[in-house]
C-alpha cells in the first residue's frame, strides 16, 4: 500500500462517502419525483424487433428476457438483445474533478453538489421509464433496476484529485445515447476526443454547461488571488478588474466551441448557473434527451 494513504485515512474517506450517499438519494429522489409530475414516461415500444446480441443476463433484468435456448447451452444465462433495447441505453459522465468543488457564496451549491445532483436525479427517471443507464468508459455499463441506483450513488459520491477531468471516452455503446455534465473548463482536447468518438458509433446525446454565477460575470476587482481548487494553477494579480474583459471574451470562445461541437456531432448542447433553480435544469435536460431519442429514431 502507499504511503499516502493509511487504513484510518481510506477508513476515514470511505465513512465521509457512505455519509453522503443517503442524503444524495433522498434529495435525488424528490427532485426526481417533482418533475415527473409534469413529465410523461418515456417508456417505449421500439421501433423493431431486429436482433442485434446475446449478452449475459444482468441484476434488474426480468425472467422473460431470459433466452432460454441460447442459455442451455452454457451454465449462464443469457439475455437477447433487440436493436432497439441498445438505443435505450443512456451512458451518463458527470464530472467529478477538482474544479467542480467551488462555490462563490455559502447559501450557492458547489458545482459538484449540483451535477451529482442533476445525474442522479435524471438516472432515477430514466431508470423508471423503462431504460437502461450507465457510466461512460467500463466502470459501469448501462443496467436497469434499483441496484443500478445504489451503483451511480456510490460513484457519483467520489471525488477526483486531478483539477480538471476529462470526459471519459471508452466503450461507447453503438447507437446509444449519452449525457455529460461539467463546467468543462480543461483542455478542449479531452471533450473533442469523447464527441468524436461517441459520433463515430452513432451515439447522440447532450453537453450540459454547468456554472457558478462568479464564473460567468467576474465580479472580481483589485488585489486578487486566483487559486484552482486542486492547488496546481495560481495567479495573483493587483487589478483582477483589468482581466474581466479578456476572461469574458475566452468564455465566450469556451461556449462557442462547445456549441460548434455539438453541431458537428449531434448533440446539443445547454448552460446551466448554480444559483438557478435544480428543477428547471433537470426538467431541460430530461426534455433534451427525450429531443435527442426522437432525432436519433
Amino acid at each position: 500500500m502507499s504511503g499516502a494513504y493509511s487504513p484510518a485515512t481510506l477508513r476515514a474517506g470511505a465513512e465521509e462517502e457512505a455519509a453522503r450517499l443517503p442524503a444524495l438519494l433522498a434529495r435525488a429522489e424528490h427532485l426526481a419525483g417533482a418533475v415527473l409530475l409534469g413529465a410523461h414516461g418515456r417508456r417505449r415500444a421500439g421501433t423493431g424487433d431486429d436482433f442485434w446480441q446475446y449478452r449475459p443476463a444482468q441484476i434488474g433484468d426480468s425472467r422473460r428476457m431470459i433466452d432460454y435456448r441460447r442459455s442451455a447451452m452454457g451454465d449462464h444465462e443469457f439475455v437477447r438483445e433487440r436493436e432497439w433495447q441498445i438505443a435505450q441505453s443512456v451512458m451518463l459522465w458527470v464530472d467529478q474533478g477538482a474544479s467542480m468543488r467551488f462555490a462563490s457564496d455559502p447559501k450557492l451549491p458547489q458545482k459538484s453538489d449540483r451535477v451529482r445532483l442533476l445525474g442522479l436525479a435524471l438516472a432515477i427517471m430514466l431508470l423508471r421509464g423503462g431504460e437502461r443507464v450507465g457510466l461512460t468508459g467500463t466502470r459501469l455499463p448501462p443496467r436497469s433496476g434499483n441496484p443500478q441506483l445504489l451503483r451511480l450513488a456510490q460513484v457519483f459520491c467520489e471525488d477526483e484529485e486531478v483539477d480538471y477531468s476529462p470526459p471519459e471516452h471508452r466503450a461507447m455503446i453503438p447507437h446509444a445515447r449519452a449525457v455529460f455534465i461539467s463546467d468543462f473548463m480543461g483542455d478542449m482536447a479531452g471533450v473533442q476526443l469523447a464527441l468524436t468518438k461517441a459520433a463515430d458509433r452513432g451515439v447522440r446525446g447532450v453537453l450540459y454547461h454547468v456554472l457558478d454565477p462568479s464564473e460567468e460575470a467576474f465580479p472580481f476587482r483589485g488585489r486578487t488571488i486566483f487559486e484552482s481548487v486542486g492547488g496546481t494553477l495560481r495567479h495573483e494579480t493587483l487589478k483582477a478588474n483589468d482581466l474581466r474583459d479578456r476572461y469574458l471574451a475566452r468564455l465566450a470562445e469556451r461556449k462557442a466551441e462547445l456549441q460548434r461541437l455539438c453541431a458537428l456531432t449531434g448533440w446539443r448542447y445547454g448552460i446551466h448557473h448554480t444559483d438557478a433553480s435544480a428543477q428547471s435544469a433537470l426538467l431541460w435536460l430530461y426534455s433534451a434527451l427525450d429531443a435527442r431519442a426522437g432525432m436519433a429514431a
